[in-house]
């Protein structure tokens, strides 16, 4: 098989560096799966993902006039994500009811944040709580301290 882009080839993991892992392909060539290659969350140790000796197969994403062979496990595993749904919107399924696709109304009901029961806040719900809750402290610290200076917004002359 020859080690084309866009092939899917299996390989064994040789090496793993702060950049990437490198990878023993067929016909004794190497290739390097770059760090942001590995997986689709952020990767901050190979180690974490890959170990040597490891049998991966990867998907060839660049070969270079060198003869440097870009590989990825990421877009492999995309590529496996995407034939899976497709795979399951393609079988037979009944249509959920438009009552069940539409949005929560988080101002029904009662509770802490105006939600229902089972609902969690919405972000305007929160921010209006916060508010309020900001505003009773600085008033309560404003009236301290008017106290203590002897009254609204006088100074003492002494």
């Amino acid at each position: 098989m020859s080690i084309e882009v866009g092939n899917v080839v299996e390989g064994v993991v040789t090496g793993i560096t702060d950049f990437g892992a490198f990878v023993e392909l067929p016909e004794g060539r190497n290739g390097l799966i770059h760090i942001s290659e590995v997986a689709d969350v952020y990767v901050k140790d190979v180690h974490d993902f890959l170990s040597e000796r490891d049998k991966v197969k990867v998907k060839v994403v660049s070969v270079d006039e060198r003869g440097k062979i870009g590989l990825s496990l990421k877009q492999l595993q995309e590529n496996k994500q995407e034939a899976q749904a497709t795979a399951e919107s393609s079988s037979f399924r009944a249509p959920r009811p438009a009552a069940a696709r539409a949005p929560r109304d988080f101002h029904r009901g009662g509770g802490r944040f105006g939600g229902g029961r089972g609902t969690s806040p919405s972000f305007e719900d929160k921010l209006s709580k916060f508010l309020k809750d900001s505003d009773e402290r600085l008033t309560d610290l404003r009236r301290k301290t008017d106290s203590k200076r002897g009254g609204r917004g006088s100074r003492r002359s002494d």
